[in-house]
């Protein structure tokens, strides 16, 4: 495949949505940000299996004879509760960046998915996983 078509249907990286100022992406970069999701979505699984791993672990022990001490149940239940947690967190991201992916596959990534204008090139190297712009993002964290 030719370097230059970085995403789906023809649409090559320079075509992705930039803001004002910004360079257009290159194939390089956008190639980059592609090997740091995939690298991303390799370590987010290896996390959910450990903490689905830990969660069986907790289940079993938590559900062991009689009896027990109540500090050790509440212990217990504190660690499940906090593996659920890393577990959940881990599969919300994993969600986001297999979506990030999808955006490059579709030629749609850099495009706010409330308002459509730019992402930037800049937060999306920071944070390839941003599907809003600035501007919505800040409005949906005064919500």
């Amino acid at each position: 495949m030719d370097p230059s078509v970085a995403t789906g249907a023809g649409t090559t990286a320079a075509d992705l949505p930039i803001r004002p100022g910004e360079d257009p992406w290159t194939a390089e970069e956008l190639q980059e940000v592609r090997d740091e999701l995939e690298s991303e979505i390799a370590r987010l699984a290896d996390q959910i299996e450990v903490s689905e791993s830990e969660l069986v672990g907790l289940l079993r022990d938590g559900s062991e004879g009689a009896g027990r001490d109540p500090a050790d149940v509440g212990s217990t239940n504190f660690e499940r509760d906090h593996e659920m947690s890393l577990a959940n967190n881990a599969r919300e991201l994993l969600d986001q960046t297999r979506l990030a992916l999808r955006h490059i596959a579709n030629g749609t990534y850099g495009a706010c998915d409330n308002c459509g204008k730019p992402i930037g090139k800049g937060r999306l190297q920071a944070f390839p996983r941003a599907t809003l712009c600035v501007e919505c993002k800040q409005r949906e964290e005064r919500r």
